[in-house]
């Protein structure tokens, strides 16, 4: 029998199938990304706990440099095939795979970076967020300060209204929609810049809701009938190159239930509210859209001239 806690984590995400952990493997933005910070956070002779370990590939990347690694996986499915993975890998020894509850689980010893991936677009589904904050007042209790570093260190989120096709074959249907980074579809375009919503910081106190009301002016005539989110995840700071070592989540297109009509020039003003960890359907249900300022109903204005 499941637990209350395993029963939550098969509906938000957190129990992920295994052949999801697979195609991540197969991600070579997310793999790159993550090897590249977790190589440069990870100091010589250091500890490190990844908390949701999954497969154990980011662990293992940890090990190439650290003393000790802990890795702490709650679906006993992935404890077993990140222990068989390892095993196959040199340096594998170096990462002990823990069946726990990453809300509860704390190591032996102060530890000196801690790695998490419990990322969806939005830092929805998922529990990153809440994991971390947990882990954070659960370490200083325990062992005080300083906090280790954490991998991600920061998260930028974006959104950005969209035209969006829905046409399939003929079929119309307004639907949630994952999109690559990097490639231009022909069916979606762009109406504004995106809009800045939120920046988590994970040396910092964090809100697990976010509740925002912008707006963006439009850039070209169309019907905006979908909010694209955007989630910049800041893995590490390089300062001594001022630079950082990031990765993008798949855009998430949202459908507005109500489209509105722009022109150039015209003011949206979009608003929502969420809970982080929440399911994508009550991102949804806020979901708002109005124009505040029409360019074509105000009065011309010209420029004077002189002679």
């Amino acid at each position: 029998m499941l637990n209350e806690r395993e029963i939550e984590s098969c509906y938000l995400g957190q129990f992920i199938p295994v052949h999801y952990h697979h195609n991540m493997l197969m991600d070579q933005n997310r793999m790159y990304s993550f090897k590249a910070a977790i190589d440069y956070a990870v100091k010589p002779g250091a500890k490190v706990l990844e908390l949701g370990g999954g497969t154990g590939v980011l662990s293992w990347f940890a090990a190439d440099k650290a003393d000790k690694v802990y890795c702490v996986e709650f679906n006993p499915d992935m404890v077993q095939e990140a222990r068989r993975m390892l095993a196959l890998n040199p340096k594998g020894e170096k990462v002990e795979v823990i069946h726990a509850d990453a809300f509860e689980y704390l190591p032996p010893e102060p530890v000196d970076v801690v790695i998490c991936e419990m990322i969806h677009v939005g830092m929805l589904r998922e529990k990153q967020v809440e994991v971390i904050e947990s882990f954070k007042r659960r370490y200083t209790e325990r062992f005080g300060g300083p906090l280790p570093i954490f991998l991600p260190e920061a998260v930028i989120m974006a959104v950005q209204p969209l035209q969006q096709e829905y046409d399939f074959e003929g079929f119309y249907a307004p639907i949630v929609q994952f999109q690559e980074t990097g490639v231009s579809y022909s069916g979606t375009t762009e109406l504004a810049q995106p809009g800045v919503y939120s920046i988590i910081d994970f040396t910092q106190p964090n809100e697990l809701s976010y509740a925002w009301q912008g707006k963006f002016v439009i850039e070209r005539d169309g019907v905006i009938n979908a909010l694209r989110f955007v989630t910049k995840n800041i893995l590490a700071v390089v300062p001594e190159r001022s630079s950082t070592i990031d990765w993008l989540n798949h855009y998430m297109v949202l459908p507005l239930e109500t489209p509105v009509a722009a022109r150039e020039g015209d003011v949206l003003q979009v608003s929502f509210q969420y809970r982080a960890g929440g399911s994508i359907p009550s991102l949804q249900a806020s979901l708002q859209a109005s124009l505040l300022y029409q360019a074509a109903l105000q009065p011309a204005s010209y420029a004077a001239v002189y002679a």
